[in-house]
């Protein structure tokens, strides 16, 4: 099935996308992702934008609201905003954008952070399609 955003691909296909990333960092991916799954075990896994996301069904964009990726020289985490801006506080040391944190290669797995985020980016999108 092809990678799009109009046709979710369930987890075997993220086990997929980082079975396909350099093999020394497929264990920072599968730890982000593990971290995310502890958060919102019960929100749907998939591909969007060709990398993994994750959502809640019957909420706007898809309930689309955490994602993950594998860039050049860091592991880019992808929120809703206001998420990074209203956390800017806990993010200092972090390069972001207005949607995304960037996660350095070389350093260890902000997992207490991603957890963070990652629940405050759910509950903002379930809480602004009320």
């Amino acid at each position: 099935m092809a990678e799009s955003r109009s046709s979710p691909v369930r987890s075997k296909d993220v086990d997929a996308y980082i079975a396909r990333r350099p093999r020394k960092m497929q264990a920072k991916l599968r730890e982000v992702r593990k971290v995310i799954r502890e958060v919102v075990p019960d929100a749907t896994e998939l591909i969007s934008y060709s990398m993994p996301g994750y959502s809640y069904e019957g909420y706007s964009y898809k309930g689309m609201f955490a994602w993950f990726a594998l860039q050049s020289n860091h592991i880019g985490l992808y929120l809703r905003p206001p998420t990074i801006s209203d956390n800017k506080k806990g993010l200092a040391g972090y390069k972001v954008t207005k949607s995304a944190v960037h996660l350095p290669l070389d350093r260890k797995i902000p997992a207490p952070l991603i957890r963070k985020l990652v629940k405050y980016s759910a509950r903002m999108m379930k809480e602004r399609d009320r």
